[in-house]
Parts: C-alpha cells; structure tokens; sequence
C-alpha cells in the first residue's frame, strides 16, 4: 500500500506547498506548530480543498485537481483519529465499534466477525465492550477510537496528534497498542506528531514541515540524527533497533544485541528475542580516540565517522558503527582538540538511553545511565 500526496494552498498569509510519498508502516508529520501538519491531515480526508494538488492511495485516485477529480469524504475510505476521542456518549463501547462497521457497509465493504474479533485483541478493547466512553480513561477512549477507525476498513488511516491530550502514563498505555496496529493492520498510517519521543518510537518514515513546505523526509532514522531538521535541535539522536539478549537479575540490567554491538540498560519487562528501538539522544553520546578507562558507562562501540555537521557552538558528529549509526554532540574546542574528522576512527561512549520501563520502545520519563 502507498500513498502519494501533491498539495498547494493559500490561504491568507499562510501558503501550503508539499509533496511527499509514503509506503506501509507509518509516517509522521513532523514540525512546529503552524508548520502546516493539521492543515496537510485535513485536505487528505477532504475536509478541506486545496488550489493545486494530487492525491492516490494504493494507486487510486482520490483527488487530482488538473483532472477535475475530487471523491467525497465519505467514498475515500479514510480512518481519523483526532486529538479528542470523538466517541459517542450515548452508546456502549460495542455500539461505537458497530458505527464504524456501518460506515464501511455505507461504502460497499462489510467487515466480518473474524475482522472485528481481531481488532478488539489487537487493542486490547475486549473488557471494555459494554462500558460507555464516560467511564473510560483518556488512553482507553484513544483505543476505542482507534478501533472504531480500523472497523471502517479504511485504505489509510489519519491520526492528527491523538496522544496530545493525555499524560505520560496515559501514552505510554497507548503507545504498545499503535505499535502493534502499525505493524499489523497492513494499512498505511500518517500520523501527525511534534514530539520527538512519539515520531523515534513509532514512524517508518518522517516528513519534516518547516512553514508549510518539506523540509526533510526519509527513514525516520536517519532524520532524526539532524540537528537542523528537529524543532528542539538538542532532542536529536539516533535510532537503534535491538534484540533483547538475556536479563541479569542480580544486577537488575538488560543486555541488547544489536549490528553495534551490545549494549545493556536497566531492566526491561520484554522477553529475550523480543525487538525493541531505542532513541540514543546525540547529547548522551561521548567520543574518544581511544578504549576508555575509569568510567562509570558502561557501553562503548568502536566506529568509524562518516559526517559532521556544524550545529550552532556545537558540531553534529555521526558515526557507523558496524552498520548502526551513532549521532554526538560535541563542541566545535572538543572536535578540533581530537582532531575529528570523517574517517576517523573513534570509540562512541553511550551514558544513557530514552527507554520504555515496560521494554517495547521509548519511554517518556528521564534517560537512565548505563
């Protein structure tokens, strides 16, 4: 499944002029507010119309302007979840999933029991069926939403900020639940955040708006590790994808293994064998020229630097490690007193790591040395 969206739009002040493609998994919409995310959201659902532009998923046409083509809301067969869950209060939990299997049924799809069954496992919804959304937290109307989107049988869902309005512990409920449906739906998602923590755990690919235009986009990955393209250029860092090796109970740590090596961080609930992806913030990461001694981390990954980058005072210094790439942040003194340049080799000292205490992806509290 693909997407491809050209978009123009002036409205006022304010121009809006992007163009992006994305496949399975899910992309995130990514900059400062007013940077024209919401707005990109809402002309692809067809809740508002653009001067210029074409839109098709999955090789269907859903708007192309030069063409005079633009399918109405209800035949584009898009799932949204908003900021607000949206749940009809009258209705039982059970109700609300129904509505969105006769939106489906409106546009010529059924969703079957089976398709139903698996959508309430897979968001964890079952206990839940026949309460009412008033007696719902934030993260389990958030699911339900979900679930009611998925039940339309969508060919894209949209999600346009839907952890804005809940705590730390209310996301980090919700969080496993969108990581598994992105994994599993087999629909592609856009999902439209500004928080570093959220985009690091959960996209495929990220597409940077900087004043309604693109500024980036690619591997959420390697995005991510550019201190230019961040709003908040000292939150960038690196992705990691890691297998959990075996737990020491003795000591209360976790051993990762991964293309750099292993790295260990505090306990995480995940079984051995299970994946997990860690943000390693650029400002956590040390360099040295040689095997350090004498300190109190305990993760070091020989490599080798491919880029540097100039950052402010700082410089952005990334570094392959047997394949995996390490972002540090050092000051322009430091790079020049070690000599730093592409080429190099040095050892990448890893003093902490942003991690979920349950063991699947980034937590939101603070980062724990290891």
């Amino acid at each position: 499944m693909t997407i491809d969206v050209e978009l123009s739009l002036r409205r006022g002040a304010f121009a809006l002029d992007v163009a992006f493609a994305a496949g399975a998994g899910l992309t995130a919409l990514f900059g400062r507010s007013g940077s024209g995310k919401t707005t990109v959201i809402h002309l692809i659902a067809g809740l508002a119309q653009p001067d210029r532009g074409r839109i098709t998923v999955d090789g269907t046409v859903l708007l192309d302007t030069a063409r005079h083509i633009r399918a109405p809301v209800h035949l584009r067969r898009i799932g949204c979840v908003f900021q607000e869950a949206r749940l009809l209060p009258h209705l039982s939990v059970r109700h609300n999933l129904g509505f969105g299997r006769w939106f489906a049924r409106r546009q010529g799809v059924e969703t079957s029991a089976p398709e139903v069954d698996n959508v309430v496992e897979m968001l964890g919804i079952g206990p839940l069926l026949e309460r009412h959304p008033a007696g719902l937290s934030g993260g389990e109307r958030q699911r339900v939403a979900i679930g009611r989107a998925l039940l339309s049988k969508p060919r894209l869902l949209l999600m346009d900020e839907p952890l804005s309005a809940l705590d730390a512990s209310r996301k980090n409920e919700i969080l496993p639940y969108i990581e598994r449906m992105r994994d599993e739906a087999g629909i592609p998602i856009v999902y439209v955040s500004h928080s570093v923590e959220e985009v690091s755990r959960l996209a495929s690919t990220v597409v940077v708006l900087e004043a309604g235009r693109v500024s980036a986009s690619g591997p959420a990955d390697d995005v991510l590790r550019r201190p230019d393209l961040i709003p908040h250029a000292t939150e960038a860092g690196a992705i990691l994808s890691m297998t959990v090796a075996a737990h020491d109970e003795v000591t209360g740590l976790t051993r990762l293994s991964g293309p750099a090596g292993q790295l260990t961080v505090p306990r995480l609930g995940a079984a051995p064998g299970s994946a997990v992806r860690l943000r390693v913030p650029a400002r956590d990461v040390l360099i040295a020229t040689a095997w350090p001694h004498g300190l109190s981390a305990r993760n070091v990954f020989p490599g080798r630097i491919t880029t540097m980058r100039e950052a402010g005072a700082s410089v952005m210094v990334e570094i392959d490690c047997n394949g995996a790439i390490l972002a540090a942040r050092v000051t322009r003194a430091s790079a020049r007193d070690l000599d730093l340049t592409p080429g190099h080799a040095v050892f990448a000292i890893v003093k902490s790591v942003a991690f979920d205490p349950q063991g699947v992806g980034i937590g939101q509290g603070e980062p724990v040395e290891v």
